[in-house]
Parts: structure tokens; sequence; C-alpha cells
């Protein structure tokens, strides 16, 4: 790769980090294509060769993740989280969330809580610290770990 490429895409990503910083704030493309160092029209078309997608497809992208989110911690609406995260409709919202996640947001929350650790886990997380009983050194990884770490 030429230095050139690795610059070009060093300020892309740049741009991208700004876009993933403020994703509920409009669009900026002239500012972005700024950080990027080229015209408006030729950051469009760099950023859609090197990512995959239009900077304004991204941005959609991402604040869609968002929602998701916020949909699977509940209490809040659907309108208040639509415009929490970037969008100015609930329709647009509705429409863009059901293009890329396959469902739409109030079938998304029904069917996604709150994202939680397995049972076991929580069951684990709840022992006291002295009811752990010491577990027996069960494979080479573990063997291995245990020879180098008097080394270290």
């Amino acid at each position: 790769m030429s230095r050139a490429v690795e610059e070009r895409n060093r300020r892309l990503l740049r741009a991208r980090d700004a876009m993933d910083r403020s994703y509920a704030e409009p669009l900026d493309v002239p500012a972005l294509s700024r950080i990027a160092g080229v015209s408006e029209a030729h950051f469009i078309r760099t950023f859609r060769a090197t990512f995959g997608e239009t900077p304004h497809r991204y941005l959609q992208r991402r604040r869609v993740e968002r929602a998701m989110f916020l949909l699977r911690e509940g209490g809040r609406s659907i309108t208040d989280i639509c415009l929490d995260v970037g969008f100015n409709s609930l329709g647009t919202f509705s429409r863009t969330f059901r293009e890329i996640v396959g469902e739409s947001p109030s079938v998304y929350r029904s069917g996604h809580g709150p994202v939680v650790a397995p049972h076991c886990v929580q069951l684990a997380a709840m022992r006291p610290r002295d009811a752990i009983p010491e577990q027996p050194k069960s494979s080479r990884f573990e063997e291995a770990a245990a020879a180098i770490a008097p080394l270290g």
C-alpha cells in the first residue's frame, strides 16, 4: 500500500470517527470533507469505495445501532429515541430501521429485552468469593500459564 493511500485512509478514518462522535447531529459533508482534506464529491466517492457505503448510509446505520441499544433498554418512547439518535421524522426512522434491521422498532423492542448475562453467570457473580472452590488445572493452556507466571 502506498504512502498516499495510507494517508487518505487515515484522513477518512478521522472523518468517520467524527461521524461516530456526533451521530445525532445532522450530516455535514462539507465539514467531513475538510477533515478528509478532499472535495465534497471526492469525499463521498472515496468514503464509499473505502467503507462500502455512502457517508449518509453509514450515519443512518450508526443511528439505528444506537437506537437498537436504547430500544432494548426500554422505558422511553420510540419517538424520543428517534429524535435522540438524530432522525427528524418518525416515519423516516421507522423505514430506515426496518431496512437495516429487518423489522420495525416496535417489533424489535418487543422481541429483544435488555442485554443480560446468562443465568449461570449471574449466579456466579452473586456468590461470595470465599464460596467459590479452587478449580483444578484442567487444560494445557492453564498449566502453561501457571508455569510461565512465576517467570514474569
